[in-house]
C-alpha cells in the first residue's frame, strides 16, 4: 500500500514505517503549534521555545497515533491476524492488518481499541496536566499536557464517527455483520455512511475556500477525497472476497504450463515460444524440475543481437518462494501475496512437479465472469472434480 514507506523502528514485533507524505503533515502541525496554539495558550515566551514546544508537541501526537495504531495491531494479534506494519503518512496512520477479521466480535474488539487507547491518552495527558498545572502553575508543561489530551480526544471522537472505514464505521459494519450474518452486506451499509460523511467534508471544503479559509478548506476536501477513496476500495475488496469464496489456485491457473529448457536460445523462446504460445512468463524446466523463470522484463536488458547466442540458462531468475505457490493456495492469499510482493505472475506447484501458472489477469478474468453472472460462492461450496 505503502511503496515508498521506511520503517523507523520495530516496536513489540510490529514495524513502525514513515511515508514520505508524513513529512507535510509533521511540518504543517510543527508550523501551526509554533506560530498560533502555544502563542495563544501561554503568551510572552521566546519564538525557541514556541518552536520547541511545536516539536514536542508534534512529537507527542505521532507518538499517541501510533500508540493508537498498536491498540489496532495488538488486538489483531490476540486474535491471530498479523499487521505487516504500522505506517504514519498524510492523514494520520494505519495498522495494515494481513487479512479481515472472520468474526464480527473479532472486528469489533479490534476495531474499539484504538479509540480506547486515544481515550486513555487524553486521560491520562489531562490528569498530568492538572498535576502540572496545580504544581508550577499555568505553563509551557501544562499548555504542552493540555494540548496531548485535547487532540487524543479529538482523535478518538473523529474516529468514532459511524463512517467507514473509520473505526467507528468498522464498529458499524461488526454490529450489522452480527446481526445480518452477512459480511458483504454490512460493509455495503457501513461504506454508505463513508461516503456521505466525505462528501460532507468536501461539501465543508468548498464552502470554507469560498469564505477565504484556504488551508481549511482544502484539507477538508482532501480528508474526504481520502474516505471516499478508502471507503470504496474496502467494498470493492469485500465484493472480491464474496465472489472468489474458498476457491483455490488451481481452478484459475492456465494449465499446461508452457515451458522451456535451460539450453534454449533466447531467439528461441522468443520465436518458438512465447511469441507462438502468446504468453510472456515461462518457467525454465530440466527433467521435471523447476529451476527459475524468464520474462519479457529480463528480455528487456540484453541486446537484441545477442539473443541467438545467449542460452536461457544464463539469464534465468531461480525460482523461490516469492514466485512458486502451492495448488491449494486460497486465490485470496495469492491477491495478498500480490499486494505485498508485486509479484504479477506465478509457478503452480504440486508434489515439487509444476501444475501450471497463475497471473493477475487470469485472477482479473476470473473476477470478471464471476461478477457478470453475479455468481458468488459460500465456504465450503467448492468441489475439485
Amino acid at each position: 500500500m505503502f511503496t515508498n514507506a521506511r520503517t523507523i523502528v520495530t516496536l513489540f514485533g510490529f514495524r513502525i514505517r514513515i511515508d514520505p507524505s508524513w513529512i507535510l503533515i509533521a511540518i504543517l502541525i510543527t508550523w501551526s503549534l509554533a506560530q498560533h496554539s502555544f502563542p495563544a495558550a501561554v503568551p510572552g515566551l521566546s519564538q525557541w521555545m514556541y518552536a520547541l514546544l511545536a516539536v514536542c508537541g508534534a512529537g507527542l501526537f505521532f507518538a499517541s497515533l501510533v500508540g493508537h495504531e498498536l491498540a489496532h495491531a495488538v488486538a489483531a494479534r490476540r486474535f491471530g491476524i498479523e499487521t505487516r506494519s504500522i505506517t504514519l503518512f498524510l492523514f494520520g496512520g494505519v495498522a495494515e492488518l494481513a487479512r479481515e477479521p472472520t468474526k464480527a466480535r473479532h472486528e469489533f474488539w479490534i476495531a474499539i481499541a484504538g479509540p480506547a487507547m486515544s481515550i486513555a491518552l487524553a486521560l491520562a495527558f489531562a490528569v498530568l496536566a492538572e498535576g502540572a498545572a496545580a504544581a508550577f502553575g499555568v505553563g509551557p508543561m501544562s499548555a504542552l499536557l493540555y494540548y496531548l489530551a485535547l487532540v487524543n480526544m479529538v482523535l478518538a471522537v473523529f474516529n468514532l464517527l459511524p463512517a467507514f472505514p473509520l473505526d467507528g464505521g468498522r464498529v458499524l459494519r461488526a454490529w450489522l455483520w452480527w446481526r445480518r450474518g452477512d459480511m458483504l452486506s454490512a460493509t455495503k451499509t457501513a461504506a454508505r455512511t463513508g461516503t456521505v460523511l466525505a462528501y460532507a467534508l468536501i461539501a465543508l471544503g468548498l464552502l470554507g475556500l469560498f469564505q477565504g479559509a484556504i488551508v481549511v478548506g482544502f484539507w477538508q476536501i482532501l480528508i474526504g477525497l481520502f474516505i471516499l477513496g478508502a471507503a470504496n476500495n474496502a467494498l470493492d475488496a469485500e465484493r472480491t472476497r464474496a465472489l472468489l469464496g474458498n476457491r483455490q489456485v488451481w481452478s484459475v491457473m492456465s494449465k499446461p504450463a508452457v515451458t522451456t529448457a535451460p539450453d534454449t536460445t533466447l531467439a528461441t523462446l522468443v520465436n518458438q515460444v512465447m511469441l507462438a504460445k502468446r504468453v510472456s512468463f515461462v518457467p525454465v524446466v530440466e527433467r521435471g524440475q523447476v529451476l527459475g523463470y524468464i520474462d519479457t522484463s529480463v528480455l528487456q536488458h540484453i541486446d537484441r543481437e545477442s539473443w541467438a547466442n545467449t542460452p536461457v540458462a544464463d539469464v534465468f531468475i531461480t525460482a523461490d518462494d516469492k514466485v512458486c505457490v502451492p495448488h491449494d493456495m486460497p486465490v485470496l492469499d495469492l491477491f495478498a501475496r500480490i499486494a505485498a510482493t508485486e509479484q504479477r505472475k506465478f509457478i503452480v506447484m504440486q508434489d515439487d512437479r509444476i501444475e501450471g501458472v497463475v497471473s493477475l489477469s487470469d485472477l482479473t478474468r476470473q473476477l470478471g465472469i464471476l461478477a457478470s453472472i453475479g455468481k458468488v460462492e459460500r465456504a465450503g461450496s467448492e468441489v475439485r472434480p
